[in-house]
């Protein structure tokens, strides 16, 4: 009898413990969140109204902030788009993929410019996801290898993502009517539309034919503001009376139209039960400067009073709108000066969601107590090493309230302008010797106007010997292209 009973009780347990597996499996899926990541294309930090635009409206992207957190002091991987967005998947400094400048498409490129990619190595954010049960979309801009859309070279597809909706850069031949598409490998031909608006149609499309209730990493990377800039007529014409001319109203439209997809995206979302789901909103540098190029003529974007531009190492380079908000939970709610990164955005997802790091060096730090309590200061440095500024200080370091900026001088001569790094030069850069240093206090001073050097030398003689440390390794582990990769 006693055995019947024991038998009896183990198969009790046995069914609660499966009970309460399945339990614990369907809350580990509940508190998973949906995340939505959107990254604009050269929007400057002062190119939302919740950012001090004076004219442009963005009141589902203001909304975000005003809900949720918006950061001041928020910086992309680079200041230009491929290697910024290679900081975003990987948590690492682009210099070490060897995505060092933007790609161009192959060009037989003497300094093998044409070959650049992500590498196979490389584990990234949507592949991490993965591992915890995400399904994952990219819909947008890819612009992280030189042959898009190509066996050659891997694709969104080898770094996590299932599906992808992509062009190699930039819409062409503009954001309106785009016919260089290409969806998980086959060209779309001719759209009719807005790039930004085809793209969020092409995210509810994906979201609507998932299958399962798995949690989704959704990767929206607009085209917008970066040129060739179109806009829709109406939205021209609300912006007319505000602008200067034609061509400043379109580029106020441009921003305009991807708050109304933003918006649009947002309100899918809403009537779908998205109780649980982080929305991330940034751009991947700073605004274009006008007429950089001949087919840069609807450039108008604002810095917000941050000195440079795009492909500067100074702030308006790289530092960019950031907001985060995390829809359903309770969460901090407010503006924080906290020093936050792009690169911040793997280590933070993995803490979030369970998934493991990575096992490569990082250079991103999980900022997740922001999220909880509005409190997050950084231990690490944030690094710029861009070879190719239009600025004279290609190297540039944040740490805590202060930014060190540095020329590099080989035998005399100040560094030229070097777009990748490959073994015909790599002796060149390794051997050049940091110098002409700037510091700033840019919690006082974001303009970086008043060169702090003389004024505080013992703070200059420790910012320079860190950012020599942080340096000398990011040289150590950046990669080196050679003509058999």
């Amino acid at each position: 009898m006693y055995k019947k009973i024991a038998i009896k009780a183990l198969v009790v347990i046995l069914v609660l413990f499966s009970i309460n597996k399945s339990w614990g499996q369907q809350i580990e899926a509940i508190e998973k969140p949906n995340i939505v990541v959107f990254l604009c294309d050269d929007l400057g930090y002062g190119d939302l109204s919740s950012y001090g635009h004076p004219f442009i409206k963005t009141p589902n992207i203001d909304k975000l902030a005003e809900t949720g957190i918006k950061m001041t002091n928020f910086y992309s991987a680079a200041p230009v788009c491929s290697p910024s967005r290679v900081g975003l998947l990987t948590g690492r400094s682009p210099n070490r993929a060897g995505v060092y400048d933007f790609i161009p498409g192959p060009k037989k490129s003497e300094d093998l410019r044409d070959q650049v990619h992500l590498q196979k190595g490389e584990e990234t954010l949507p592949a991490m996801l993965k591992t915890v049960g995400y399904e994952t979309a990219l819909v947008g801009k890819w612009h992280c290898s030189s042959l898009f859309n190509n066996p050659a070279q891997p694709q969104p597809d080898y770094f996590g993502f299932d599906h992808w909706y992509a062009t190699h850069n930039n819409a062409s031949p503009s954001h309106q009517n785009p016919k260089n598409f290409v969806r998980n490998g086959e060209k779309v031909g001719q759209q009719e539309g807005f790039s930004c608006q085809l793209v969020v149609d092409e995210a509810m499309s994906w979201l609507d034919n998932r299958k399962g209730d798995n949690p989704f990493y959704l990767q929206v990377t607009f085209h917008e503001p970066h040129e060739p800039v179109a806009s829709p007529e109406d939205l021209v014409q609300e912006y007319l009376p505000y602008s200067n001319g034609l061509a400043e109203a379109e580029f106020f439209a441009n921003v305009a139209n991807v708050d109304k997809a933003v918006g649009r995206l947002l309100d899918y979302l809403k009537e779908n039960g998205a109780d649980n789901t982080i929305v991330i909103f940034t751009s991947d540098n700073g605004p274009e400067t006008f007429t950089r190029y001949p087919g840069a003529k609807r450039t108008f974007g604002q810095t917000g009073g941050l000195k440079g531009r795009k492909l500067w190492t100074t702030e308006a380079g790289i530092r960019v709108p950031g907001i985060v908000n995390w829809i359903g939970k309770p969460m901090f709610n407010g503006t924080t000066d906290a020093v936050v990164s792009a690169l911040d955005f793997l280590p933070t997802l993995a803490e979030i969601t369970g998934a493991q790091l990575p096992n490569r060096e990082l250079d991103g730090e999980s900022f997740l107590p922001l999220l909880k309590t509005g409190k997050f200061k950084r231990s690490t440095p944030l690094l710029w090493g861009f070879y190719n500024a239009l600025n004279e200080h290609k190297v540039a370091m944040r740490h805590g309230d202060y930014k060190i900026l540095a020329r590099l001088k080989n035998e005399g001569e100040y560094l030229p302008q070097i777009m990748n790094v490959y073994e015909g030069n790599e002796t060149l850069i390794k051997s050049s010797q940091l110098t002409d240093f700037e510091l700033y206090n840019l919690m006082e001073d974001q303009a970086e106007s008043v060169n702090l050097i003389d004024e505080k030398p013992e703070l200059f003689i420790q910012m320079k010997s860190l950012l020599k440390t942080e340096y000398n390794s990011l040289l150590e582990g950046s990669h080196i292209w050679v003509k058999s990769e």
